[in-house]
């Protein structure tokens, strides 16, 4: 059982103390679990990588997937926290945890180099040990796109028999995406947005419209240093951009790793990611600069 010892908060004055103790020596006698360990908890980190075969490569395949999912969640965080700004108005406040969101993004697609070995022969030694699964079925990738207004209901379906992760896919759908609360964001900064469109049903995917994309062209009108609206259209779109790097890396790795078969969730594979990517991200921030 791993054991719960608490991180112990240390002051200045109490590190230069045990610095000078130790000569300038790192401590190595700890009366119970490392600190590190006991914050970072990767002896529980390094015990989730159980593969399915004796097949090397499947460990890059499976602990890339766990990384991805740790920069899904990671991500996710980042951009509640914006959410939280941009309902305050609080815009200046809300371009950190957007700024962090996209390198989180970098972090995230980075992750794909670590597969970039893999061909079909690689795949094919222990893809049929993973039966049905598929990332289709990542929970925290849905929360990713639910929050960046990419939303359909049909997709939290294979989680009915999982109560909680079904619960709070079900609270997300029903929950404003990030692009919805910068629409009401420029709604209450004179921007005039229609009312069916700030009290649309929120489970629905986000339809451009052109009053959204006409709003943006004005921001991008004023290129003083005040602009606060333009930094947010800027920080969203390092956001979009990241995400988009994203899913067209997902269709390469397809592609090197399996060509144009099935998927292992039952789906078309590369057709159904390719068809995917048609769904784009803060669409007005896109359209609106054709009219720049």
């Amino acid at each position: 059982m791993e054991q719960s010892t608490v991180v112990r908060p240390a002051t200045p004055q109490q590190r230069a103390a045990r610095a000078a103790r130790n000569g300038g020596e790192p401590t190595l006698e700890f009366s119970d679990r490392v600190p590190y360990d006991a914050y970072v908890r990767a002896s529980t980190l390094h015990r989730l990588q159980q593969p399915l075969s004796d097949d090397p490569g499947e460990m890059s395949f499976l602990m890339v997937s766990q990384i991805m999912e740790l920069y899904f969640g990671l991500t996710c965080h980042e951009l509640r926290h914006a959410q939280r700004e941009l309902r305050a108005d609080r815009i200046w406040e809300a371009l950190p945890p957007l700024r962090r969101a996209a390198l989180h993004l970098e972090g995230l697609n980075a992750a794909w180099q670590g597969l970039r070995w893999m061909t079909p022969a690689d795949f094919n030694r222990f893809r049929d040990r993973l039966g049905e699964g598929s990332g289709f079925q990542s929970a925290m990738y849905r929360q990713l796109e639910f929050l960046l207004g990419l939303r359909d209901p049909a997709l939290i379906r294979p989680f009915r028999r999982q109560a909680e992760v079904h619960a709070e896919l079900t609270a997300a759908l029903g929950t404003p995406s990030l692009w919805d609360d910068v629409l009401a964001l420029l709604a209450r900064h004179g921007f005039d947005l229609p009312d069916d469109l700030l009290a649309r049903d929120l489970s629905a995917e986000h339809e451009a419209h052109p009053a959204v994309e006409a709003a943006w062209v004005r921001i991008y009108a004023d290129a003083g240093p005040d602009n606060h609206l333009r930094l947010l259209g800027d920080a969203l779109t390092e956001v979009a951009e990241g995400f988009g790097d994203w899913r067209w890396h997902h269709i390469k790795a397809v592609q090197r790793s399996m060509g144009a078969k099935v998927g292992s969730g039952g789906s078309a594979g590369l057709a159904w990611l390719q068809r995917s990517m048609a769904r784009v991200v803060f669409p007005e921030l896109w359209s609106a600069r054709t009219a720049m």
